[in-house]
This record gives C-alpha cells, structure tokens and sequence, in this order.
C-alpha cells in the first residue's frame, strides 16, 4: 500500500514549484517599473496557491505525472485568482487595505496601478497558457496537443467570465439579505467556478476530454469543494482573527454583506461546510489512490484556519 502524502505535504510542493514558475514568468516581462513593482506585490507575497495544488492533484489524479500543460495552468489560473484580489480590493468595490498581511496592491502603489496591474494579469495567464513559459516546455507540434489548450483555455475563460459575474451578484447582494440558492449562485460562480476549471485544466494536462464522463466526476467534486470553500471563509471571517487571516476580520459584516452564517446561523454555516465536504468526497468514492491528493486538499480546506 503506498503512502499518502500529508495535505501540508501536497501543498508545499505544489506552492513552491508554483511559486518558482510564477516568478521565472514575471522576469520574462519588459513593463514600466511600476508595474513590474505592482504586479509582483500582488502574486509572490504569499497566498495558499490551492487552486494550482489542484491543478497539479486532479493530472495526478489520473495516473500522470505533473508535466508542462499542468504546470502552465497552475500558474494561469494563480494569475487569474490574484487579477480577481487586487481588483476585489480596490475602493470601488470591497475597498480592503490589506490582504496576505500586507499593504493591498492599490494601498501600495495607487489606484491606477493596481487596476492596470489586474488587467495585465488576466492578459498574461492566457499568455502562459497558450505559450511556452518554462525552460524545455515546447509549443504544441500535434493536434491533439493544439486541442489540449484549447480545452484549457475554454475552462479558464469562461470561469473567469463566471467569476466576474459572481461578482457582480455580490455587489448587488450588498446591504440586503438574500436566500439560500442566491447565495449559493453568487458563490458558485465567484469562488468555484475558478476552483472547478484549475480541476478541469489539470484533468486536462493528463489527457482527458471537457466532455468525458470523468472528467463530470472531477465538476461534482470541485463544485461541492468550491463552495465549501467560500461557506468556510464566511465562518472565518466570523470566527478567526485579521492577525491569523492576513486580511481584515469581520469585513463581510462591515459592508452588510450576506453569508452563510449571517443566513443560516454560525453552527449550521459549519455544518453546510461538512456537509459540502462530504459530498466532494461521494465524488470521488470509486477513484483509486491517485485522486488522493484531490482528497488531502479537501479535508486541508475543512479545517484551514486561515
């Protein structure tokens, strides 16, 4: 019987192979210094980078080794996720000074620069993905390869397209309290749907289509463990302090947003957050071993304090 790694495990090997390749794409680029500044404040100074974890444990997942397409999403999908905090930062919408336990982007660098910095973001995770953004990774030389990336590039696309409608609803749910399946619909699409494509992505760096019944077996997981993930931050940001959370506690109350506990109560909010829990692991009951870094990243995000 083999032995499987630690989620701490899982997770430290994925953040510092991430955090390599982030860095090694960041000094490829030739913009005005500032930008340059902006950029990296908003992508190397910390962060838990699960999304690329995901990446990397969904192509495990399927008995492949995490190879230069998985690594080429991870990074992408980072970028995205880190476009998303500057801009949800900034003043005209949540309007945070701080996050990772740092000065936020527009906090440091103004405004302007921050918002151009999460444009260039966004610009550059495509870039990645359709490039060749490591030492030895090659462009594609088969079809099957060209349509590898385009399947990446159509999961990414539209959760990010998602993600900003999720947005959207969120600023519209402000000062006002929703019901449950609104709730449940802003934060599939503003917190899972990114969550659901680094999956797909990584699914699809091992050789397996959008449309394979598998790969809806990796959705259901990812869409319940998504949403976990955001019930689990509501009760954090109920629970935890901004010195352990790196960003400001109790922010979701001061802008009168709504949540899960404020919805359903803080015992019943943890409860949801097991229960989604559990049904990400039904998902994946008939995988072997090799999803068990899928496993490991789920119980991690369950229990994270932070």
């Amino acid at each position: 019987m083999s032995v499987v790694p630690s989620s701490s495990e899982i997770l430290n090997h994925s953040r510092n192979q991430v955090q390599a390749d982030l860095l090694s794409v960041l000094e490829q680029q030739y913009w005005p210094q500032v930008l340059a500044d902006a950029v990296r404040h908003a992508v190397l100074l910390g962060g838990k980078r699960v999304r690329p974890a995901l990446c990397y444990a969904a192509c495990l997942a399927l008995g492949e080794p995490v190879n230069a397409a998985a690594r080429r999403a991870a990074v992408a999908v980072e970028l995205i996720h880190c476009y998303s905090l500057v801009h949800d930062d900034l003043p005209c919408m949540d309007d945070d000074a701080l996050r990772r336990g740092q000065p936020t982007c527009h906090v440091q660098y103004g405004e302007a620069n921050a918002l151009l910095a999460g444009d260039v973001l966004q610009s550059l995770a495509f870039e990645v993905l359709t490039g060749t953004a490591f030492e030895a990774d090659q462009p594609p030389t088969s079809t099957n390869q060209a349509q590898l990336m385009l399947q990446q590039v159509r999961a990414l696309a539209a959760a990010s397209s998602r993600m900003v409608a999720g947005q959207v609803l969120d600023l519209q749910a402000e000062q006002q309290q929703v019901d449950e399946p609104s709730l449940r619909n802003i934060h599939l699409n503003k917190t899972g749907a990114l969550i659901v494509s680094a999956v797909q992505m990584g699914a699809v760096a091992a050789g397996l289509h959008l449309q394979q019944p598998k790969m809806q077996q990796l959705e259901l997981f990812a869409q319940a463990l998504g949403l976990a993930f955001q019930v689990q931050d509501d009760v954090l940001d109920v629970t935890a302090s901004t010195e352990t959370l790196g960003k400001p506690a109790g922010s979701d109350e001061k802008l009168q947003k709504s949540t899960y506990p404020s919805l359903l109560g803080l015992p019943a909010a943890q409860q949801l957050a097991a229960d989604l829990h559990q049904q990400a692991l039904d998902a994946l009951a008939e995988w072997p071993e090799d999803a068990d870094a899928l496993r490991q990243i789920a119980h991690f995000l369950l229990s994270r304090q932070s």
